[in-house]
């Protein structure tokens, strides 16, 4: 399951830190090599469940980098 599935009853409650956002991104990329990889083996209809969790991961981190002040994206670069 994808670590950015939160249940309703926890939406807004999670703290997001380095090590969440380091976990979603290792995610990400593991779900990129299985989709490449479906896709070269012919099988695109089985790979469509990844894209939407990748697609969901995506949405979930724009929504944070929209959401953090300027000055905080400086000092993490």
């Amino acid at each position: 399951m994808s670590v950015a599935f939160v249940p309703e009853r926890l939406r807004g409650k999670a703290e997001v830190n380095q090590e969440t956002l380091q976990r979603l991104l290792e995610e990400n990329d593991q779900l990129v090599r299985c989709i490449v990889e479906y896709q070269s083996k012919g099988r695109a209809t089985d790979c469509v469940q990844y894209q939407h969790i990748l697609h969901r991961n995506l949405i979930y981190l724009a929504t944070i980098a929209d959401a953090t002040p300027p000055d905080t994206q400086k000092a993490a670069d």
